[in-house]
This record gives C-alpha cells, sequence and structure tokens, in this order.
C-alpha cells in the first residue's frame, strides 16, 4: 500500500505543540492513537483545515497546504465525522443528509448518497427526525452526511466516544464494512485499544503533539520500544482465514502467515478472511512442548526481544513465528527462570483467541 497522503505540521499553542511529519497510506483505515491530550484532534483538524498549522499537506499529489499556499475547508474535498453527531434537529435524516451536500457540486453525488445510505444500512431512517433515533443511529447517519459528498478522505474524530457498550457494539459492523468497502482512505481518532484492533490497517501513535510510531498494524503493536502501553489491552492482530471447522466442538482452526489457531466458531465458511486479536497477558511460554494441558494453541516461536513493561517486574517478550510477530507478558523472574534471551526457541501456548470478523 503506497504513503499517498503526506502530513507534515509544525503549531504551537499556548501550553501545547503539535510537531508531526507523516507518510500515510491513501487507502485503508489509519488510527490515530493516543492518550487524551496527546495531538490527536489537533492533527485532525489541521488535516481538515479547520485548526491552521504551519507546513505542508497533500492527498495523492494534490497540495492542500503548502508554504504561502492554504485551500480552505470548504473547498477540501473530505468528509468530517464529530463525537457528537450535530443533526439538524428540525430536519428528518434525508433532509440532514441533503443538507449536508449543498456544499459540493459534480457527478456521482446521488450514487454516493445512495450507497452510504446502504452501506450505513439507514435506509428505514429516513423519515425519522434525530429526536427519534438511538444514538447509535444517530452517529450512522453522520457518518453517511460525510460520505455523502463523495469525500476523497473521511475523517473520523473518536466517533463512539459518547456512546454506551451497547451502542459501540451496534455500530462497529458498520465500522467494518466501511473498513472493507470504501476505496478512500480513512483517518480515525481513537483512544480504545479494541477500536483500533477491529478496524485499522495503519497505527499511528502520538504522545505530547509527536507521532512517536507510525506503521502497518501489528508491526506497530508489536514494538517494545513505545512509551505507550495498551495495559491489559496489549497485544497483536493477526490477519487469518479459516482453514478447518471442527463441528464436533464448534471450534474453527485460522491460519496466519506463521501458525494457526483453533478459536471459536460462530459460523464461519472455510476460506473466510478474519482477524485475530492475542492479547500479550493470555501468552505463556514453555522450553518444550506440552500436551497434558487445556491449551490448545501452542506454537513454536522464537524471542526476537525483551523490553520493559508498565511494573518493573513485568516483562514483555517478542516472538517470532514464521512471518508474524506475538507478545507475551510475563515476570522478570520468569524470564530469568527460563534463560530468555534474543534467538532462543521457545513454545508459545496461547490461551485464549479473541475473534475480530
Amino acid at each position: 500500500m503506497s504513503a499517498e497522503i503526506q502530513a507534515r505540521f509544525l503549531l504551537d499553542f499556548p501550553g501545547f505543540e503539535l510537531d508531526v511529519d507523516l507518510a500515510l497510506p491513501g487507502r485503508g483505515v489509519t488510527a490515530l492513537f493516543g492518550h487524551s491530550g496527546s495531538g490527536k484532534t489537533t492533527l485532525l483538524r489541521c488535516i481538515a483545515g479547520l485548526d491552521r498549522a504551519h507546513g505542508q499537506l497533500s492527498l495523492n499529489g494534490d497540495t492542500w497546504q503548502d508554504n504561502g499556499f492554504f485551500l480552505p475547508t470548504h473547498k477540501r474535498p473530505l468528509g468530517y465525522v464529530f463525537q457528537e453527531a450535530r443533526l439538524l434537529e428540525h430536519l428528518n435524516v434525508r433532509r440532514n443528509l441533503e443538507y449536508g451536500m449543498k456544499r459540493v457540486t459534480g457527478n456521482g453525488l446521488q450514487q454516493a448518497l445512495d450507497h452510504a445510505i446502504e452501506l450505513l444500512g439507514i435506509g428505514h431512517l429516513l423519515q425519522r427526525r434525530p429526536a427519534r433515533l438511538s444514538g447509535g443511529e444517530r452517529q450512522r447517519v453522520a457518518i453517511a452526511r460525510a460520505l455523502a459528498v463523495n469525500p476523497r478522505i473521511l475523517l473520523m474524530d473518536e466517533p463512539l466516544a459518547a456512546l454506551d457498550l451497547a451502542r459501540k457494539q451496534e455500530i462497529l459492523p458498520f465500522l467494518e464494512r466501511l473498513h472493507d468497502e470504501l476505496e478512500i482512505p480513512l483517518l480515525y481518532v481513537t483512544h480504545s485499544p479494541d477500536e483500533v484492533a477491529h478496524l485499522a490497517d495503519h497505527l499511528v501513535v502520538m504522545a505530547d503533539g509527536k507521532a512517536l510510531a507510525s506503521g502497518p498494524l501489528n508491526e506497530t503493536l508489536s514494538r517494545l520500544d513505545l512509551p505507550i502501553r495498551m495495559g491489559e489491552e496489549t497485544g497483536v492482530v493477526l490477519d487469518a482465514h479459516i482453514a478447518e471447522r471442527d463441528s464436533e466442538w464448534q471450534l474453527a482452526r485460522a491460519e496466519f502467515p506463521g501458525g494457526s489457531l483453533w478459536a471459536r466458531d460462530p459460523g464461519f465458511t472455510l476460506g473466510q478472511r478474519i482477524r485475530l486479536r492475542v492479547l500479550a497477558r493470555d501468552v505463556s511460554l514453555a522450553l518444550e512442548p506440552h500436551t497434558d494441558t487445556s491449551i490448545l494453541n501452542v506454537l513454536p516461536t522464537t524471542v526476537s526481544g525483551i523490553g520493559d513493561s508498565e511494573h518493573p517486574a513485568v516483562k514483555l517478550a517478542q516472538l517470532q513465528t514464521g512471518e508474524s510477530l506475538l507478545l507475551c507478558r510475563l515476570t522478570d523472574r520468569s524470564v530469568h527462570k527460563l534463560a530468555l534471551q534474543v534467538d532462543k526457541p521457545v513454545w508459545a501456548q496461547i490461551k485464549s483467541v479473541a475473534i475480530i470478523e
């Protein structure tokens, strides 16, 4: 995937400085991840032209900002989704969608609108007023409104932050559908590791107004040198496909570059592409393979790195299995007991695997 978004910004607010230089993919979902105050939203607003910073910005070779040139927000072919849906309460859903299209002209707008309605599953809501929508429905309408202008990039600023858990679970499948079907890049601001695991192809880790890391999702998640940790959510995401189904025990074997893992089968089809999420807390290590255990997944791996974790008694081991990387969280005492070091072969015992369809 070639880098087609070039963003270089320097912004100095009282008490806050943004200083980033990024090359991002021109398709797929790039997650801007970090704690509150890390600069995620400020970077997104600079890309939209809502905040004006010194620097350069180009999308697929077209310059939106450079020395002496600044394309105003209303002329940038983008869609923007805020934390709150910001719907016009006196208009029904259809008129909210059409209102958002007033600022753009060109061919294909009706097709873009119809496609957005279908993608977000809101066809049955078109005659409702916002007051009659749930939080998840309101946000789906807001996303459809952003897509209806036929943008060349979609910017989303923590679109699930204002929703409770049930509403988040309601809207995530629609966001995953956007991930699979959109031909344009999507920049997604979040501080949720779960949303990163579900949606991201590329990850930018932000802290103190700087991009500490930027790269493909699993490559970045598996790094040991990043000061931002995900706590209990530390782990990796693997792209896999269903290679075997065990109907007797309702399990499915998912193959990924470097091995395969058994997980619960909700009704997959052979060959189906899925995501596997393997948390570091669910991985243990052994020097020999064991069969007298309840753990189904045992993989031969090689230690490729050992790093610190949040607590001085805890370490993170990076493990290479074929072309893929895993993480294991274990105590420093266990590192000493197993005499772990780089290039040492070990067996990774994986207790539980989360399936992300």
